[in-house]
């Protein structure tokens, strides 16, 4: 029954099941990413911090290899001793545990934005059954994950090993040099490691993630009937409805708006009505092309004094207009007469100001 109910999901997954998922956690995690994230950090840790971190230790442990006899063993000298040196190494090494901890979380923050959620920790029986463990354990996605760690280990594992290789002759030298002149040695094949892991790592994550995230998708595919469902309980939604309808205005009026540079004349009560008309030769009647009341009928002022679109004053007519047609419909033949009047009026007016044009 599951893998007939997963044949039939074959539409991609609509935005709110996404988002749905989201709400409960259900996330595109890559661990590689944050493993990446992991090496950058520790490579800015070894690389700005390593040597001063080293030497700091060095220091306070120089005591026990040059003169140990003088450490004092009873009880209260020695819990002091050892209570320096605990502070002097978490002293050394906060600064680089601070390192890795901001890379771990930028690895996960990068992926996805913080998700608070219970869904986990709900109680389910499935996690008890150990038919489901052995699922979970043997599973597809188990061994998926195994193939990938063998890849990755393989890789990182060849990558590591042509690094230090051409190094070899010179480890047995290493242990009769001073350990100062060591740490800057151990820094840079240190850094040398890190800049080939991370070469690596780089590809191996980025691919990663890509199949993590066509997993993901491929799993909150959604059937034709859930679907539906979906749109019937978004359409019976007060909320859903009242936002979908003012998106619907908003679009309206915008559509509405960039039309109104087109019309031939606005007809205006001064604060109150507006209607932009629009008339070509060949047309049967002026057509409506943008109204609207108060704080609507200003902008559309404003957009055709801005565009050069006459403003003709005329209470009277811009109130029947207003009330007598709708957008992109031709006027009623009662306004045809006074309509006429004042494009009349606007042809004149536009030729008056072209002749004085070319008179200049």
């Amino acid at each position: 029954m599951a893998e007939q109910n997963d044949s039939e999901k074959t539409e991609e997954p609509t935005g709110k099941k996404l988002e749905d998922a989201q709400k409960r956690g259900d996330v595109v995690k890559s661990q590689e990413i944050n493993a990446w994230f992991v090496m950058m950090g520790g490579a800015m840790a070894v690389g700005l911090m390593g040597t001063s971190s080293a030497g700091t230790i060095m220091d306070a442990l120089k005591v026990f290899l040059i003169s140990p006899e003088a450490i004092p063993m009873d009880r209260d000298h020695l819990r002091g001793v050892i209570l320096h040196l605990g502070m002097v190494v978490f002293g050394a090494m906060a600064l680089p545990l601070g390192v890795l901890i901001v890379a771990a979380m930028a690895g996960n923050l990068l992926q996805h934005a913080p998700v608070f959620t219970g869904e986990n920790m709900k109680p389910s029986f499935s996690k008890l059954s150990p038919i489901k463990g052995l699922e979970r354990l043997f599973g597809p996605k188990s061994l998926v994950n195994l193939l990938k760690s063998m890849i990755k280990f393989v890789l990182v594992g060849s990558v590591v090993f042509l690094l230090i290789w051409p190094e070899r002759d010179r480890f047995g030298l290493m242990m009769t040099w001073d350990v100062s002149l060591l740490l800057p040695l151990v820094k840079a094949l240190a850094l040398k490691m890190f800049g080939g892991v991370i070469a690596v790592m780089t590809v191996v994550a980025a691919l990663d993630y890509l199949f993590e995230r066509f997993q993901w998708l491929k799993k909150q595919r959604m059937s034709i009937q859930e679907i539906k469902d979906e749109y019937k309980q978004m359409e019976g939604d007060p909320t859903v409805k009242a936002k979908l309808r003012q998106l619907r205005i908003e679009r309206g009026r915008k559509r509405m708006m960039a039309n109104v540079p087109k019309a031939t004349v606005v007809i205006m009560n001064p604060t109150h009505y507006a209607v932009a008309l629009k008339y070509e030769k060949g047309m049967g009647a002026p057509v409506c092309v943008a109204k609207g009341l108060d704080a609507i009928a200003l902008k559309i002022r404003e957009v055709a004094e801005a565009n050069g679109v006459p403003v003709v004053e005329n209470p009277p007519l811009a109130r029947a207009l207003h009330a007598s047609v709708e957008i992109d419909q031709e006027i009623q033949p009662d306004h045809y007469k006074a309509v006429a009047e004042v494009i009349g009026y606007v042809m004149r007016l536009k030729a008056k100001i072209a002749g004085r044009g070319r008179a200049n």
